[in-house]
């Protein structure tokens, strides 16, 4: 199991790190040759814009999986032990209930828009909502497989490249 998640952790990263990529070169030379050239890729602002949708739905997986995600912890904080992880384990039923719904509704807006295009490179708008089943599966895998830790203790994945609860404290 350790293996699966190091390699989905690892494509998932590096999937992310690709897209901010991309969409950072596709804006940058845009901008240049507006101001060099007074011409610009008509296409940019458009790619861009679906790359940041694919970057926000790879990327919360991660997020919540190290507990990046904004939360309110006032409730679970004043009840006793068992009342905490009670309240946990419901919100992590919650959670994954909504993260179930947007796969289901990401698919049936994929099978809507397969063949509504994009409107300058003419790409089915499936593979935009495309983004919204792939993300929601990644939230329920990056969420199993940290789901005990989260419910008995409280506590979220942790490694040298984030750390919440380092950043929360700054």
């Amino acid at each position: 199991m350790q293996t699966f998640e190091r390699y989905l952790l690892g494509i998932n990263r590096w999937a992310l790190i690709l897209l901010l990529a991309a969409m950072s070169v596709i804006i940058f030379t845009n901008v240049a040759l507006r101001y060099l050239t007074d011409s610009s890729l008509e296409w940019a602002e458009e790619v861009a814009r679906y790359l940041m949708i694919w970057l926000t739905f790879l990327g919360a997986g991660p997020v919540l999986r190290y507990g990046g995600h904004i939360a309110v912890e006032n409730l679970q904080d004043a009840l006793p032990r068992k009342g905490g992880i009670a309240l946990r384990i419901l919100v992590a039923g919650l959670l994954l209930s909504f993260f179930g719904f947007m796969v289901w509704y990401g698919w049936l807006y994929m099978q809507r828009t397969m063949f509504q295009m994009t409107p300058v490179t003419q790409i089915p708008f499936a593979y935009v909502y495309s983004a919204m089943v792939l993300g929601g599966v990644l939230l329920i895998a990056h969420f199993l497989l940290i789901l005990r830790d989260y419910a008995v203790h409280r506590s979220f994945a942790a490694d040298d490249h984030f750390d919440a609860n380092a950043s929360a404290s700054l």
